[in-house]
């Protein structure tokens, strides 16, 4: 089973003592789900197109423990802290397994689109 991630696009704001917050209280919403940080606001360096804000990944162990922890009572106390003063997008998705080919992918489409 392949891990999945939570992505959260983030605009730059004024740091807000609610946000200090939410970020000293996450981590503890994230150890019951196997959540860790992979990318946490570090320095992006945009090939193409517009890039405003920073970027949040959290790795899981799969899609089914990145949604519980999303919708826990522990992260939706916290959330409103951070939702209140940094607008942004946040997603879950699932990652590839380890074997992932994008040829691979490409054959089984074009065979597909031909059925």
């Amino acid at each position: 089973m392949a891990a999945a991630y939570a992505l959260a696009h983030l605009r730059k704001a004024p740091i807000h003592a609610d946000v200090l917050e939410y970020l000293g209280r996450i981590q503890s919403t994230l150890v019951p789900f196997g959540g860790r940080f992979i990318v946490h606001g570090g320095s992006i360096d945009v090939l193409e197109g517009d890039w405003p804000g920073d970027v949040v990944i959290i790795e899981f162990p799969d899609l089914t423990k990145a949604r519980s922890w999303y919708h826990s009572s522990a992260y939706q106390e916290i959330k409103p802290l951070r939702a209140r003063h940094l607008a942004g997008e946040v997603i879950l998705v699932d990652g590839v397994e380890a074997d992932h080919s994008s040829a691979q992918m490409a054959a089984e489409l074009s065979r597909a689109d031909r059925s």
